[in-house]
């Protein structure tokens, strides 16, 4: 399982990178089963009924560090969403456009993970996904950032074979162009939720200083205003995901929440 730190960075960064955790047996099979083709699974499948036990899917799920992040950010029980094999061709010239894979989503008290496998090395010539950290709490409509070529502090996904990287649903993000002679490719499942965020993780760092200088973090992108702004919505979403009301990053949301109750005079 996650801890709270780890919890918090997802908040703050938008998605967390699971480096080389899958065996490099199981990474050889996926390219031999990802090019066979992957089967229908309808939206709302349960995992096991999407993904029999022994399959391949199924096993990658499986994998301790993999589950447990899983289960951590999104519970036990979620349903499929959809999943999809990405490719990127050699040398094809061109990039997806920057963007969240959601329709402007604001649930305040919910959200979807989408699982980015990746089974081989992907080099610095061969692209990579790009992701803007700390973007998925700021809502658009898909391909709304699409005009956007670049933004301070963007990452450039490089990795070693058998990494997995989880990302909040509307994490703003595109697949960069291929220079290299390799074809690229990146398995994604999408996950959603059965039973209320709350404190899914191991909560026992829960009131470590790391947690607050997490959720406090700045990206470079981000301007002076409207950052403060990208702070209260992950103060709003850490009080969702512990159960505490009261949470608070420089007195920001308990400010803006109070609501004094009229008093009648008893003299």
């Amino acid at each position: 399982m996650l801890n709270s730190v780890q919890v918090a960075r997802f908040v703050a960064h938008g998605f967390l990178r699971l480096d080389g955790i899958v065996p490099q047996e199981m990474n050889e099979e996926a390219l031999e089963v990802l090019a066979a083709g992957l089967p229908s699974v309808p939206y709302g499948t349960p995992v096991p009924k999407a993904f029999p036990e022994g399959s391949f899917t199924r096993r990658l799920l499986d994998l301790p560090a993999v589950a447990g992040a899983l289960e951590s950010l999104v519970g036990p029980g979620p349903e499929i969403d959809h999943h999809a094999l990405h490719v990127r061709e050699p040398r094809e010239g061109s990039a997806q456009p920057l963007h969240a894979d959601a329709l402007i989503d604001v649930r305040p008290d919910a959200f979807d993970v989408q699982l980015m496998y990746y089974p081989q090395e992907v080099t610095a010539d061969m692209g990579g996904t790009l992701i803007v950290p700390g973007s998925h709490l700021r809502r658009i409509n898909e391909s709304d950032t699409g005009r956007y070529q670049n933004l301070l502090g963007q990452t450039r996904l490089t990795c070693p074979a058998g990494t997995v990287v989880l990302v909040h649903h509307g994490i703003w993000h595109g697949g960069r162009r291929n220079d290299s002679d390799i074809v690229r490719r990146m398995y994604k499942i999408r996950f959603n939720p059965t039973v209320p965020q709350v404190r899914l993780w191991d909560t026992a760092d829960l009131d470590a200083p790391a947690v607050r200088e997490e959720l406090g973090r700045y990206f470079p992108w981000y301007e002076q205003a409207t950052a403060r702004l990208e702070i209260l919505n992950r103060v709003r979403l850490w009080r969702t995901l512990t159960g505490d009301p009261h949470f608070d990053i420089e007195h920001w949301a308990t400010r803006i929440d109070n609501r004094p109750a009229a008093q009648r005079s008893t003299a």
